[in-house]
This record gives C-alpha cells, structure tokens and sequence, in this order.
C-alpha cells in the first residue's frame, strides 16, 4: 500500500469519526446542554464556595482579634479612672469570655473558631467554670490542627491536676510526648509530668528531671532540671549574684 492510499484512508477515518461524533451530539444535544449547564454550575458553586469560604475565613480572622484585644487588655490599677479597661482577672476573663464563645459558636468550622474555642476554655477556666472549660479544651484536644491540639492538651492536663484528675493529666502529658510539636516541644511536657510526680511519685519526677538535665544541657528545659535536682546549689548562686 502506497504512502497516498494510506493518507486517504486516515483522512477517511478522520471524516468518518468526526461526521459521526457530529451525529451523535445532534441526537443527544439536549443530553449534552444539560451535562454542559451542569459542568458550568458545579464550577461556579466551586469557586463561589472558595470565595464565601474566603470571606468567612476574614470575618473570623477579624472576630477573633478583637476578642484577644479583650484577653491582653491591661488591668486598671486600683483607683485609676474608669477608662473602660478590667480591675480584676475574673471581670476581663467574663467579657473575653463570652466573645471567644461567640467566634467559636459562629466559625467553629474554620480554624479562628477553633482558636476561638481554645481560649474559651483558657478563660473558663480563668473564671471556675471547669465543665466549660474541660468540654472547650477536649474539643480542641481532637482538632486535625496538631500545634493547637496540643496547646489544648496542655492546659486540659493542668486543669485534671487542679481538680484531683493526675492520671488524666498524666495520660495526656504522655501524649504529648510520644507525639511532640512545634507548640509544645516534649521537654515542656516531661517537666509538666516531672512536677505532677513530684507529689504522687518524687522517685519518678527525679528520673524526668536528671534525663532532661543530661539530655537538654543547653536549653531552659535542662537548666529547670538541673535546679529541681540541685535547689540547695541554685539559691546558693542566686545569693552569690
């Protein structure tokens, strides 16, 4: 077969499977117009959604700024003028408080919501609501966001040891040592273990304390250590400064 017939027969097999393609979406073209609309809806629903997922995403940001304003705002020293800033813990507590339940309730879904309720939990317990504080703190404790979850752990622990719960809190220091994180570092947790011992198991919490004063020489975490093992010698330097 010569290279002409064999250009011939490809063009007649292009003709063909065009023609025939044609056909086919002449006798299915309303089958075609609503997979076409339908592929242009999911689309627009697609990026529609990014774009209210965008926007709630700052509305969020933005809800949970003015609610850590709240948190960080300076106490007013006895006998100062009322200049619209908190005398005590508990009142500036109470008014973070219930802005970060608001921004948890209403992004919960989103991760200001979830930072939201972190803090909820932090300021319950600020305020001795410690069902609150303890719900708040484990829904965080379980959050995909590793950095936060551990934060929540961490103050769901100290908030078992206040209340008499040390194995929970033990149980959750262990977890955060076996799986660390950016947040919260295992030396931190191992310390926070360490000074639960020290009641309940003082052999224990010195073990803790002479493996992070060999194994964490150069950080805060060894030098903690090595006071708690050795106060007598950290106060004798103390006086000596």
């Amino acid at each position: 077969m010569d290279s002409q017939t064999r250009h011939a027969l490809k063009e007649d097999k292009f003709v063909y499977a065009t023609t025939t393609g044609l056909s086919w979406i002449e006798i299915h073209r309303a089958e075609v117009i609503r997979l076409a609309i339908a592929v242009v809806v999911l689309l627009a629903i697609l990026i529609g959604g990014i774009g209210l997922y965008e926007h709630r995403s700052a509305q969020a940001s933005v809800a949970l700024g003015q609610a850590l304003e709240i948190y960080n705002t300076a106490l007013r020293q006895p006998g100062e003028p009322d200049d619209g800033t908190y005398l005590t813990v508990a009142d500036r507590a109470k008014a973070a408080n219930a802005r970060f339940v608001q921004v948890a309730d209403q992004y919960g879904n989103l991760e200001a919501g979830k930072t939201a309720r972190y803090f909820a939990g932090l300021t319950d317990i600020d305020l001795g609501q410690t069902f609150d504080a303890e719900s708040n703190l484990k829904s965080v404790s379980n959050s995909w966001n590793k950095d936060l979850a551990a934060l929540a752990k961490v103050a769901l622990a100290g908030l078992y040891v206040q209340t008499g719960k040390t194995s929970q809190a033990v149980d959750l220091y262990k977890q955060i040592i076996a799986k660390p994180t950016d947040t919260v570092p295992a030396s931190a947790a191992q310390l926070q273990l360490a000074q639960v011992y020290e009641k309940s198991d003082p052999q224990q919490a010195k073990q803790i304390y002479a493996v992070l004063k060999d194994k964490e020489k150069a950080t805060a975490a060894g030098e903690i250590a090595a006071q708690k093992l050795n106060p007598t010698a950290s106060r004798q330097g103390v006086a000596a400064q």
